[in-house]
């Protein structure tokens, strides 16, 4: 059981969904027959509310809490399997392309050429850069200017294009996010005539790995105007990232409401062994701690035990935190934005969440916006209306992009007994990228029974239009052989085909003319 130790008046209330503390013949009496008895004993809350709490969120949720635990039950088990595949998968994909594809690679097996790949290096991709290849932005040699010179004065045309290179790149940088260091500072300074300021590998809680990583640019390394942070999101391959997306446990934050503990966790806002770190993070007694001792080479323990020494520094709200507020001060017309791809976009929307509860409003107000893509619910209603005059006024800050079938943005369930919701402006793209801004993607669940047939039938559509797509729009929308694969493979997993970036980067390049005001400069 984890801690229940209060901190002052802050009163805790969570719920931790562990798949490991009952057995298969549980979960099938729990989720078949409503045995609230066998449901409890996956359920931890703290210790005010136990029994109360927990045998509530039993009978009330049983069903999303029993698809919690067989998912990650499932997930846990193929743990080895996905990461041996994927090391697997990596490898082949580089050795193909360093050297040629196929036909290359047995010229040069033949005259003894073969180039070896080597993780860690600016060559080697991700499964992501392997699945879309595209690096370059979208009239990428006027972003610079384009965005100085924004203003909301301007007319639809002129503003229509200026977000919509400013979405591109935040795409485009979520993608490259899914990279080694040497590779993101390759693109960034190589091709996008960026200055790339640093790439962080964060302790992450949930994986118990330094797994969460994050990297910043600006525009330029002097007198600077644009700040980006983009954080990785769900590998494909990587089993706890998965686990993650699925997890049911949240922790509630007074006036803020239900978060995602597996997001805090990434973040490195708590553990939950000890719950009290969620206390001391949340209510900004770690957080003014870290501010004090930032420019220490090693902090001293302040309650986080389960954090290794020396990774306590290194945690990805305090590293990005602390770079943030350095470069608003180097570059004083600087704006930032933070964006990211599925589990990398949970992450975006919630940074600039735990600095309003910080009270960090003096970098709050450089915040140019939050740009999502394939972003999983963090939380329940609550954070929306705390969040809404932060990202609403005097402008819309907070853009979340949704392509089709993507099942991901549907995570966690929501419906008459789930309590999580999204917020924010929804720019959702169908499979013909025609955008359409709602409050709430269609098929919000996923598994509706009114979708089931119309999915496949779309993820065969999109099989027939990956094989056009170089003809029908250019070259630069061709999709290689692996691209096409992952189509194949969506005939039976739609839901997670849809999740890739490559989508995501056709909606906001072919997307139909926006009409939404952007907050400027």
């Amino acid at each position: 059981m984890a801690s229940t130790s209060n901190v002052d008046d802050f009163d805790s209330r969570y719920l931790i969904v562990n798949p490991e503390n009952g057995g298969m013949v549980d979960l099938l009496k729990y989720l078949l027959l409503g045995d609230i008895s066998s449901g409890v004993k996956f359920l931890e809350a703290e210790a005010e509310a136990v029994p109360v709490l927990v045998v509530e969120e039993a009978a009330d949720h049983r069903w999303v809490i029993a698809v919690s635990i067989i998912a990650r039950k499932i997930i846990g088990f193929l743990a080895k399997p996905m990461e041996y595949t994927g090391f697997v998968v990596d490898f082949t994909l580089n050795l193909l392309s360093q050297n040629g594809n196929i036909f290359g690679l047995l010229y040069n097996l033949l005259h003894g050429k073969v180039v070896i790949p080597r993780r860690g290096t600016e060559t080697f991709l991700s499964t992501i850069g392997q699945l879309d290849g595209r690096i370059d932005l979208y009239k990428g040699e006027y972003l610079t200017e384009q965005l100085r010179y924004s203003d909301v004065g301007q007319s639809g045309i002129e503003m229509e294009l200026v977000n919509r290179i400013l979405m591109d790149l935040c795409i485009m940088a979520s993608k490259l996010a899914y990279e080694n260091a040497e590779v993101v500072r390759n693109v960034v300074v190589d091709h996008w005539k960026m200055h790339f300021v640093d790439f962080y590998n964060c302790w992450n809680d949930f994986e118990k790995e330094m797994s969460t990583q994050v990297f910043i640019l600006t525009d330029k390394p002097k007198d600077a105007t644009l700040i980006l942070i983009s954080f990785r999101g769900t590998e494909p391959f990587d089993a706890d990232d998965w686990c993650t997306d699925f997890d049911y446990s949240w922790y509630e934050i007074p006036k803020l409401g239900k978060v995602h503990m597996g997001f805090l966790e990434a973040l490195g806002l708590g553990n939950r062994a000890d719950t009290v770190t969620f206390q001391n993070h949340l209510l900004g007694k770690e957080a003014k701690f870290r501010d004090r001792s930032s420019d220490s080479e090693e902090l001293p323990s302040t309650g986080n035990d389960c954090i290794p020494p020396g990774k306590m520094e290194l945690t990805a709200y305090y590293a990005v935190k602390n770079k943030l507020k350095s470069l608003l001060e180097e570059h004083k017309k600087a704006k930032f934005v933070v964006t990211g791809h599925s589990l990398g976009g949970a992450l975006a929307i919630l940074f600039p969440t735990v600095l309003v509860l910080h009270d960090e409003m003096e970098i709050m107000h450089s915040l140019l916006g939050v740009y999502t893509f394939g972003q999983p619910r963090i939380g329940n209603e609550r954070i929306g209306r705390f969040m809404k005059a932060h990202l609403e006024s005097p402008v819309q800050k907070y853009f979340r992009v949704v392509y089709c079938n993507d099942m991901v943005p549907r995570l966690p369930y929501d419906d008459k007994t789930f309590s999580y919701k999204h917020f924010g402006v929804c720019l959702f793209y169908n499979s013909c990228y025609i955008e359409q801004k709602v409050d709430e993607e269609p098929n919000k669940n996923f598994f509706g029974l009114r979708y089931l047939i119309p999915v496949y039938l779309n993820a065969l559509w999109e099989l027939i239009r990956s094989l056009t797509m170089g003809y029908t729009q250019g070259p630069q929308y061709k999709e290689g052989w692996f691209s096409i694969f992952a189509r194949i493979l969506g005939l039976a997993f739609p839901g997670i085909s849809a999740h890739c970036p490559t989508d995501y980067v056709n909606s906001v390049r072919l997307g139909k003319e926006r009409t939404i005001q952007m907050s400027s400069f």
